[in-house]
């Protein structure tokens, strides 16, 4: 399809495809918190360099901050707004979390922001008045939260212990949001020890009845929508669990090498983030757990996605646009009266156009259905692309 006018996440960084081609689109409030971060550096670089270096640091003077090269500001979702080149998206550092919106003109305009929890999978609702939202917290929860656009409250629509996140709004008369949702493991203390399948919910928050639409046992169903005929879409993939039987022997190895693995896997973590946003390692080169540089990964739905082995292991068929989910993760229609259709495979991100196309990506590119579903063509290539969605046209 032509001109198809959309937008897409890749690496944390938004880009838009137009009439006009692929362009990146860079947040003016994560420029200025770069601008600033540059600017406390420059006045405290005396304390670090030179002479003045041996006097105020150490026990006088506490290390300034780091480089502010390596000041991560990523955008880690993104939505269509109402008007014609209108976006929302989702932006987020190590201290704050923040919804903005930037319209045709490529104005930006912050709607809200907090250091108290993560915000992201944000959706606009038909009328253009409310944002729905997931929100994350540091207890291993995440909820579903409505937010105004002219206000500054945020209502949290779902709670307890369960993992609710990418809502969408089901069009209609009804103010009601489908969305997928998980429940917690936690062990016999308390602590978090895995998540169940996902399955799709629907939440009429006027009543505030909860339905559930959809679940498999040994599947997980990611990133619904639902259309205004009353057909459902979703991610279909396989679910593993984290959950394995443990005999004495090995609980005894595992308690006694409990704590290096937790400091490998924490290191491993924050390096998988420095790498991403900065390019650059947590170690030195003389550290010894340093790693080569290695950008090609991603964290989509859970999963951490290594470009490299997933071309190798499912880019078979397509040696410039490899899928880097394999066949499994698939692209299914639910119609009204229960009927499944897989539409595609290798799926990792989707979205319904206005003119009931469907675009999706495989992560190395994105694809177009016509509405009539006869036809698929690939009309972008891109890289490590982690979610796409459709914009009104111009």
């Amino acid at each position: 399809m032509p001109h198809q006018q959309l937008a897409y996440l890749a690496q944390g960084k938004l880009h838009l495809r137009g009439d006009n081609g692929t362009n990146t689109l860079e947040s003016a409030f994560g420029r200025s918190l770069r601008e600033r971060a540059a600017q406390i550096q420059h006045r405290h670089a005396w304390k670090t360099q030179g002479r003045g270096a041996q006097f105020m640091t150490g026990a006088l003077w506490p290390q300034q901050g780091r480089d502010p090269g390596e000041f991560r500001v990523a955008i880690t979702s993104i939505a269509s707004g109402r008007e014609p080149g209108e976006l929302l998206y989702s932006l987020e550092t190590e201290d704050i979390s923040g919804i903005f919106r930037v319209d045709g003109n490529g104005v930006e305009q912050r709607l809200f922001h907090t250091a108290d929890f993560r915000v992201r999978h944000v959706a606009l609702d038909p009328s253009g008045s409310s944002i729905a939202a997931s929100i994350f917290r540091n207890n291993f929860t995440s909820n579903l939260a409505v937010l105004q656009v002219e206000g500054t409250e945020l209502f949290e629509a779902t709670d307890g212990d369960s993992f609710d996140i990418a809502p969408r709004w089901v069009p209609g008369p009804h103010r009601r949001l489908v969305f997928q949702s998980a429940g917690l493991g936690r062990d016999g203390n308390g602590r978090f020890c895995g998540l169940g399948p996902f399955g799709v919910q629907q939440l009429d928050l006027e009543s505030g009845v909860i339905e559930c639409l959809a679940e498999e046992s040994d599947h997980d169903l990611l990133g619904p929508q639902r259309t205004a005929e009353g057909g459902l879409y979703y991610i279909r993939r396989p679910h593993h669990s984290i959950q394995r039987k443990v005999s004495p022997v090995s609980a005894l190895r595992d308690a006694a090498l409990f704590p290096f693995r937790l400091g490998f896997a924490v290191f491993q973590f924050f390096n998988f983030f420095s790498m991403r946003y900065t390019g650059k390692p947590l170690a030195t080169s003389k550290g010894a757990m340093q790693l080569q540089p290695d950008l090609k990964r991603m964290l989509v739905w859970g999963n951490l996605i290594d470009a490299d082995h997933a071309a190798r292991e499912n880019g078979l068929a397509d040696t410039e646009a490899p899928d880097l989910v394999p066949p499994s993760w698939q692209l299914v229609r639910r119609s009204s009266d229960g009927a499944t259709e897989v539409l595609a495979t290798g799926v990792l991100s989707f979205d319904i156009a206005m003119d009931g196309s469907i675009l999706y990506s495989n992560g190395s590119s994105i694809r177009c259905i016509t509405p009539a579903g006869s036809r698929s063509e690939r009309i972008l290539v891109g890289s490590m692309i982690e979610q796409v969605t459709a914009l009104p046209p111009r």
